[in-house]
């Protein structure tokens, strides 16, 4: 048979939880990403990428639908994606290609995942909580059929040879698949980061991230072994392109590397993401392939949301409307966008928050009578952060009530209400912080305010 090379193929390559400061191109000395790396030199690498929600399933149905998490419906953990949204899968399909999830799901009611609940993707070989089907070295996940199928190796390594089997049984027609891992988030009933054997004492006590040496939490406990987890799949990634180069259909895939949040190692709250903080929202994501081999680096704050309309976008698949996210691919193609200057982070569960970044800000806001897993949104807010990125960039300072930042706060209170009510919800009271002065702290003029 002979390949279909007018359609690139399209992989997603998820991981989980997976901090942007654990890849090379973006400072870490431990060498623990070079396949990685090369994708962002080699393809594009968005610089400043961002989750719009920094919670396991809310962020997953984000990158689904390319819709913000409470215009899914899906603003927490536990609540299953509605059979009536359409998702990337259907989009492919209705393109003609063949369709594929490999991994964790996490957006059904039920285990194993029924039919109508797999978000339409054809060939099924997942689970829907893969922390709780699965360990580090006993991977389950369910077919097709929802019979349970236990891989062989290193959890990373099961779904990797699986992928790859995939990948060379479809390569004659173009094909969407979808690789979610759960590393290296926390395996759940250990609340432990269990890499692959003899990895973790290779990376245990090495390179701490300045947060993290800051504020401690359970970094230095669980540091070594996420980072060797983070290595594993960095290792999974680079036998995944092997395999395609090995197959003749690398220049014809378009591969994309993204995490669905951070990780914060419980220094912001009791747990490990759930904050406004970059250690929750910022995350790797590099994509190689047609339209993006040399592409080089993407300067704008992208988000989660945005990497749906993007990957149809390049693939020659309309955008439909209804995604409130906006492809990249103009400002590769150097055409002229009005892009927006901040990213918008809606978070739950640990409370009801919402907060914009731009290159200079962050400011959050919090609803303090609301609930975080009861309620979705709220009409009325209270100021909680303001950071300096350009003085602070690990967040250690709050800079929230200071009366020399109050012309920051009032522009970014206005443009963080622009951005919810952009996202579908209801315009909010945003109450201002209690103002308090600091001996010594100076004025912010405005000309600082115009910086992003």
């Amino acid at each position: 048979m002979t390949r279909d090379i007018d359609r690139p193929n399209v992989i997603v390559f998820l991981t989980d939880q997976q901090r942007w400061d654990t890849t090379g191109v973006h400072g870490n000395p431990l060498d623990l990403t070079p396949n990685f790396d090369r994708m962002a030199r080699e393809g594009t690498h968005v610089f400043h990428s961002f989750t719009c929600q920094p919670v396991c399933a809310p962020a997953r149905s984000s990158l689904q639908t390319g819709q913000y998490a409470t215009m899914t419906g899906v603003y927490r953990n536990g609540i299953p994606l509605s059979r009536e949204r359409k998702t990337l899968a259907h989009y492919f399909r209705e393109a003609g290609y063949q369709t594929a999830y490999i991994g964790k799901w996490h957006l059904a009611k039920d285990e194993p995942v029924p039919e109508d609940q797999r978000g339409g993707y054809e060939y099924w070989l997942a689970a829907n909580a893969l922390e709780h089907s699965s360990d580090a070295y006993d991977t389950v996940v369910y077919n097709n059929d929802n019979e349970p199928v236990k891989l062989p190796g290193y959890r990373v390594d099961a779904l990797t040879d699986a992928a790859i089997r995939y990948i060379d049984e479809h390569k004659y027609s173009p094909f969407f698949l979808f690789l979610s891992f759960l590393e290296p988030h926390h395996q759940n009933h250990l609340d432990n980061y269990p890499a692959p054997v003899g990895y973790e004492e290779r990376y245990a006590g090495r390179w701490t991230p300045p947060d993290l040496a800051a504020l401690g939490g359970s970094a230095p406990q669980h540091l070594g072994g996420y980072y060797g987890m983070v290595k594993k799949l960095d290792e999974a990634l680079g036998r995944l392109l092997d395999a395609l180069r090995s197959l003749g259909m690398l220049e014809n895939t378009i591969v994309l590397f993204t995490s669905d949040h951070g990780c914060h190692f419980k220094t912001r709250n009791a747990e490990y993401k759930r904050s406004c903080h970059d250690s929750s929202i910022r995350v790797p994501t590099a994509i190689i392939g047609p339209g993006f081999d040399s592409g080089g680096q993407v300067r704008e704050l992208v988000s989660l949301v945005d990497l749906p309309p993007t990957l149809l976008d390049a693939a020659g698949i309309p955008i439909p409307d209804e995604m409130q996210g906006r492809s990249i691919m103009p400002l590769l193609r150097g055409n002229k966008t009005d892009w927006p200057e901040e990213v918008f982070v809606q978070i739950s569960e640990s409370q009801v928050g919402r907060a914009i970044r731009t290159k200079r800000w962050k400011y959050s806001v919090v609803a303090p009578h609301k609930d975080g897993w009861q309620d979705s949104c709220s009409e009325q807010y209270v100021e909680e952060f303001l950071y300096d990125l350009h003085a602070d960039p690990y967040e250690l300072t709050n800079l929230i009530g200071l009366e020399s930042y109050e012309e920051v706060t009032k522009h970014l209170r206005e443009r963080l209400r622009q951005r919810m009510m952009e996202a579908g919800e209801a315009a909010p009271s945003i109450r201002p912080s209690e103002r308090k002065a600091r001996s010594g702290q100076r004025r912010v003029s405005i000309e600082e305010l115009r910086v992003k």
